[in-house]
């Protein structure tokens, strides 16, 4: 892999060529915690999670977590076999191909993804799984619709093998909803909710069928023969930054986790009234009786998990993120590895991926994986 200053010159030399990309949403103003929210809505039945003091007691309380983690997202049905994904199109880019392939998920859908593989290999090598944003696709992570999320080319030009799909509603799977085309046509927006719905009278839920897609792409991601299994991490912004730290909470494949934007405590989300911040996909029933975030986040450690925000991202109060920092930050060094943990904030920034996230994006799976 290269220097870091190779790494600079690239980046520089890849924003040059896109074309230029606004926030993907406006700064959010500040306000206090708490005001403005009706007096019935500000004491809240919530769970409280009583962080371990000794990690002889994490250990014996992780599976009752996980559980509970696992048991919010609904019914999973089994996940079809690695071997029945088929690779459709393959595109030589510089230093690297990408090969589109396609595969049933066994419930509803078929779901198109890209791989991208470095040409020079020396032995297996580390895996990035790329999880696009609310109203992004894949597309825009490999480089065919350039957004701020494309990432894909520059972890591949670093030695790593990127993988990442099109998730429900969203890319080439828009009008593939229980209303067919006449949700792309007529009314896009509406497949998030029908699904939503749908999900529910089944039993499961619309994030844990999510989720459960990037699984399958985790299990054909670690069957490729050019990858280390062992060296798998996960990357996304916004919705993507959320799959991946709950993909990492339920799935210990993943060994190192970067999420941009979206590091959300639930209860801190009602303080500022900003319920609306996020979409109805990764709402599950049940979570906020036991506990809030912390207690799906503590499942990563100690594998490394960075996070970067902006403090004027409305979807993650900076209330919500400071306690996140506390808790996460001792939960960590009770197993030995503070530096395993690191957030950053941004002071004056939305929601963004800019080029100094990217950067330590990059870094922290070469230092990791």
């Amino acid at each position: 892999m290269g220097s870091i200053t190779w790494l600079v010159a690239l980046f520089t030399a890849a924003a040059s060529a896109l074309p230029a990309v606004a926030q993907e949403k406006p700064p959010a103003p500040l306000q206090q915690p708490w005001e403005g929210v009706p007096a019935r809505y500000r004491n809240l039945p919530l769970g409280k999670w009583d962080p371990p003091a000794t990690l002889a007691q994490w250990t014996s309380q992780r599976e009752k977590v996980k559980k509970i983690v696992i048991g919010s997202l609904g019914d999973l049905p089994p996940r079809p076999s690695p071997r029945d994904v088929r690779v459709v199109a393959t595109d030589q880019k510089d230093g690297y191909r990408i090969e589109k392939f396609v595969f049933d998920n066994g419930v509803d859908s078929t779901v198109p993804g890209y791989i991208a593989i470095p040409d020079q290999r020396q032995g297996k090598l580390p895996a990035i799984l790329t999880m696009h944003g609310h109203g992004s696709t894949k597309d825009n992570m490999f480089g065919y619709k350039p957004t701020s999320q494309d990432v894909a080319g520059i972890l591949a030009k670093q030695g790593f093998v990127v993988l990442g799909i099109d998730n429900y509603f969203n890319g080439e799977r828009k009008g593939a909803g229980p209303a067919g085309e006449f949700e792309r046509q007529e009314r896009g927006s509406d497949q998030e909710m029908s699904l939503f719905k749908l999900n529910l009278w089944l039993g499961r839920t619309l994030w844990g069928m999510m989720l459960r897609d990037e699984q399958i792409a985790l299990d054909y991601l670690a069957s490729r023969p050019e990858v280390d299994p062992k060296r798998i991490g996960a990357q996304g912004m916004s919705m993507g930054s959320t799959r991946a730290w709950w993909l990492a909470a339920i799935d210990d494949r993943i060994q190192a986790v970067v999420g941009v934007a979206c590091f959300t405590r639930y209860e801190d989300l009602i303080a500022i009234r900003e319920l609306r911040a996020h979409g109805i996909y990764y709402f599950v029933p049940g979570l906020l009786k036991h506990f809030d975030t912390e207690g799906v986040m503590a499942l990563l450690a100690p594998r490394p998990f960075l996070v970067l925000t902006g403090d004027r991202d409305a979807g993650s109060p900076p209330e919500g993120m400071k306690k996140l920092e506390g808790i996460l930050t001792r939960h960590y060094r009770l197993h030995g590895k503070p530096e395993a943990f690191q957030s950053v904030i941004y002071p004056e920034t939305g929601h963004v991926y800019n080029d100094d996230m990217k950067l330590r994006m990059v870094a922290w799976f070469r230092r990791f994986l």
